[in-house]
């Protein structure tokens, strides 16, 4: 059986112009400007993890919401045909809306629980620390920080946080703590 199934830990992003400004220094008691073109510029990005070697993949998407999420979904079984998918995330309210449901329920029809090749589990509520993609935004983030003065352009920002995080892997503790659990025999 191993190998057949994919654990995921996912969450998405919300990355925004402002999002890539870093620290600067300045004269004391003097202003210090910083441009700002359009800090309502925004970008989603759906990302997951793999938790057994902590492989990333993100997509961008116009929004968070239920038909993104399928797209997403779908997208990830395009990846791994043969494969069942367990996605862990958390609970905002499109994760388990209509959409997706009635996407599980397409995808999953008559399939016993043990055969679904899409399984859908949940985070412990207001429990961000518990993902480990939390992370993976801030290193993203941290990153566009760091080179903010590299980003003339909005264009340049998304392209440059897609690449250093997409299929990038990590090593954070907490992403074991999910493929730890015993299983009944």
């Amino acid at each position: 059986m191993s190998g057949e199934v994919i654990v995921f830990a996912e969450d998405e992003c919300h990355l925004v112009w402002g999002d890539t400004i870093g620290f600067v220094w300045g004269q004391r008691n003097e202003r210090t400007e910083v441009p700002i073109i359009n800090a309502k510029q925004r970008q989603t990005y759906y990302g997951v993890m793999n938790l057994a070697n902590q492989e990333v993949t993100i997509a961008p998407h116009e929004r968070g919401n239920g038909e993104n999420t399928v797209a997403f979904i779908k997208q990830l079984r395009g990846f791994y045909p043969n494969k069942k998918l367990i996605i862990i995330w958390d609970g905002v309210s499109y994760h388990d809306g209509h959409a997706v449901q009635d996407y599980l329920r397409e995808v999953n029809q008559g399939l016993e629980e043990k055969d679904w090749k899409v399984t859908c589990i949940f985070f412990a509520p207001h429990a961000p620390d518990q993902n480990p993609v939390e992370d993976v935004w801030l290193q993203g983030k941290t990153f566009l920080r760091r080179h903010f003065y590299e980003n003339k352009t909005f264009n340049q920002v998304k392209q440059r946080f897609l690449s250093f995080l997409n299929k990038r892997v990590f090593n954070f503790g907490k992403a074991g703590w999910y493929l730890e659990i015993p299983h009944p025999v």
